[in-house]
């Protein structure tokens, strides 16, 4: 290691086992990806089982993620909030609601001294059956549409498998969009930018790639005439969903009593769609580009992009560097810096600390640099290592922060294309999974008996079918059942 780091003092060996991860990400990920989660500082298990406690470092990430998405639509779209408990009755108003989440409901079923609620109140799961009541109050003309609401808030659904923090979790936060249209097409089209965007926010922000599409028939969202979805490869060969946008027709708004009057006097029920995108995010960003040294995060959503870490040597010039470093930080004013002065801690912890919770770029300052009025870049994902002046560090920090975005992003791309088969049996569709995992398309009959077939063997289901304009000619039969085959399938193990 060049300049500062010569003079760098090791951690010790106990101090390493408490900060560093133990165990290979290839050879182990769930326990990987769990020491990340808590050593890195990003959440802990809360003492209701199946809930997490979301630390500071892993809410600044949600923030990120949080604060992109909330400006893109906010020109469009007003934030509200609604209420976290829904009257029973409400839910049953659309009995698809009720059928696709009843396992999952949480009840309150008494308040106070065992006093028996007139009606149980559901924690929600989803608040379709919430602001569709509010929809109906406020739309009364054609000119109350489109109507667009989001809310940031939390939701509960009580799983019954194995729960882990962000990636599966009884409670957790998200954003959930409802909006209502005069027309199918504008539903459409309200369902389209915003999957999107959603893609948009994985790809250039978090810097995974995503495959967009719809899920087929028998996996919509309860009560949806259309649901679309956003799928991103983890490097373990499994699928994760994204984020979904629904066009939920015009159920909810018949099944509400919502209704406008039309240019010519006309009631109407409107069409209506809800999106949503949840902390899941933060669990697919930490399979993607994390490596057996902790978090790598991508520039774009980094709460931190550049540490600057000061080597002192106890020979006269700690004060000195400890300024040079005021300066540096000063120098860089136009990023998301942090600078880590702590002098009881050695550099040697702080790298491996600052290691662990991905932070893109470090700068290493020590007497020698100051000396020469120049500072090492270390890159978080490559390791690379570069001497620059202090003249060329804001370009440089730059370049660098743009590189490394553009190359997590590329290197997972290249693992995801190369983890798409075609297989033409069902016999291949078990081999490719079991040996490649990845993405395996076949030609598909729209059958829920033939995925539950390949389900069955292997754990695998169909994540999504791509839209009509965007698959490739569906030829020949069902790979599984070898009736004619309607639409092309991706299988995949998914989280």
């Amino acid at each position: 290691m060049a300049g500062a780091a010569q003079e760098v003092d090791t951690m010790s060996d106990e101090s390493n086992q408490q900060l560093g991860i133990t165990v290979s990400k290839r050879q182990n990920m769930s326990e990987w990806y769990t020491q990340v989660v808590k050593k890195a500082g990003l959440a802990s298990y809360a003492p209701v089982k199946g809930c997490m406690i979301i630390e500071p470092y892993g809410m600044k990430l949600w923030e990120r993620i949080r604060d992109t998405f909330d400006d893109w639509i906010s020109d469009e779209v007003d934030n509200a909030y609604f209420p976290l408990l829904i009257p029973e009755s409400y839910l049953e108003r659309e009995k698809d609601i009720v059928d696709g989440f009843d396992p999952e409901v949480a009840w309150v079923e008494k308040a106070g001294n065992d006093e028996e609620l007139e009606e149980r109140l559901a924690i929600r799961p989803t608040s379709e059956s919430i602001i569709a009541p509010y929809m109906a109050d406020t739309i009364q003309s054609y000119r109350d549409l489109p109507l667009r609401l989001n809310q940031w808030s939390n939701v509960v659904r009580w799983e019954a498998t194995d729960t882990r923090p962000f990636l599966r979790t009884r409670e957790f936060l998200w954003q959930e969009g409802h909006t209502a249209h005069a027309s199918k097409e504008a539903a459409d089209e309200e369902m389209y930018t915003r999957l999107d965007q959603y893609a948009r926010l994985y790809e250039d922000i978090m810097a995974v790639p995503v495959l967009e599409g719809k899920k087929p028939e028998h996996d919509k969202f309860p009560g949806a005439d259309m649901t679309t979805t956003v799928e991103a490869l983890m490097p373990d060969g499994k699928s994760i969903q994204g984020g979904t946008s629904h066009n939920l027709g015009q159920s909810f708004s018949e099944a509400f009593d919502i209704t406008y009057e039309d240019e010519q006097q006309q009631t109407q029920h409107p069409y209506t769609c809800s999106w949503g995108l949840s902390t899941r995010a933060i669990g697919a960003l930490i399979m993607a580009h994390g490596d057996d040294d902790g978090l790598v995060l991508p520039p774009e959503v980094a709460p931190i992009e550049v540490v600057i870490v000061p080597i002192m040597t106890g020979d006269g010039t700690d004060d000195d560097v400890l300024a040079y470093g005021d300066e540096i930080e000063e120098e860089l004013a136009g990023f998301r810096t942090e600078y880590d002065d702590d002098q009881h801690k050695t550099p040697g912890f702080k790298f491996n600390k600052w290691e662990l919770k991905g932070v893109p770029l470090r700068i290493e300052i020590g007497p020698r640099e100051m000396d020469d009025e120049e500072v090492t870049l270390v890159r978080r994902d490559t390791g690379e290592e570069l001497t620059i002046t202090i003249e060329d560090l804001t370009e440089t920090v730059e370049e660098q922060l743009e590189d490394i975005q553009v190359a997590l992003f590329e290197n997972l791309k290249d693992y995801r294309d190369d983890h798409i088969t075609r297989a033409e049996s069902y016999e291949e569709i078990l081999e490719r999974i079991g040996r490649k995992r990845g993405y395996v398309t076949c030609a598909w009959c729209g059958d829920e008996q033939c995925e539950a077939e390949v389900k069955d063997q292997i754990a695998a289901e169909i994540v999504m079918v791509p839209f009509e304009d965007e698959r490739e000619e569906i030829e020949g039969s069902c790979a599984i059942c070898g009736e004619e085959a309607v639409e092309i399938a991706y299988f995949a193990k998914n989280y």
